[in-house]
């Protein structure tokens, strides 16, 4: 299971990175994004959006409905 405090260690540098730039640090700020908004970042590609997916998914939590 992926805690909260440590998800990002999960993902590569370039999805940590990805994640940063948007001042993406918790999984609850990550919950409040699309799926398509999150691919859009540059530095998440598919393996780094499944980690997301599962990381969320563990805690509760998933994607925001899209805008």
């Amino acid at each position: 299971m992926t805690n909260q405090s440590d998800f990002q260690k999960i993902l590569a540098k370039p999805a940590q990175r990805a994640l940063a730039g948007a001042n993406i640090e918790t999984l609850e700020q990550l919950s409040k994004y699309s799926e398509a908004e999150i691919m859009d970042l540059h530095g998440i590609g598919q393996n780094a959006f499944k980690k997301l997916q599962e990381a969320l998914s563990d805690n509760r939590l998933s994607f925001a409905p899209k805008k």
